[in-house]
């Protein structure tokens, strides 16, 4: 029985991480496709002031807030259960 609690649990953490990590990619293309379109209005509109570069900074200051928020803490791999899974991959290969 709590076998399967631990295993349900590691499936939601896991889970919870590729989320994490879809809705990073997810903004990133959001942010490649539109911020162009942006560029084009400005430029159509009011060429003379180029208010694009404030949606590309805010965007970008926002997107790196969301790299870090998702892989700034495990940046080089050694997040908090590194060695947990370190230990638990030796263990399979049976060393």
């Amino acid at each position: 029985m709590e076998e399967n609690y631990i295993e349900n649990q590691s499936y939601l953490r896991a889970k919870k991480r590729v989320d994490e990590i879809k809705g990073f990619y997810s903004h990133l293309v959001v942010m490649i496709f539109v911020l162009p379109f942006l560029v084009f209005i400005n430029l159509q509109l009011t060429p003379q002031y180029h208010w694009f570069w404030w949606a590309i900074i805010g965007n970008a200051i926002g997107l790196f807030i969301h790299w870090f928020t998702v892989f700034g803490k495990n940046l080089f791999g050694f997040g908090e259960d590194w060695e947990k899974r370190k230990i638990q991959e030796y263990i399979n290969k049976k060393l």
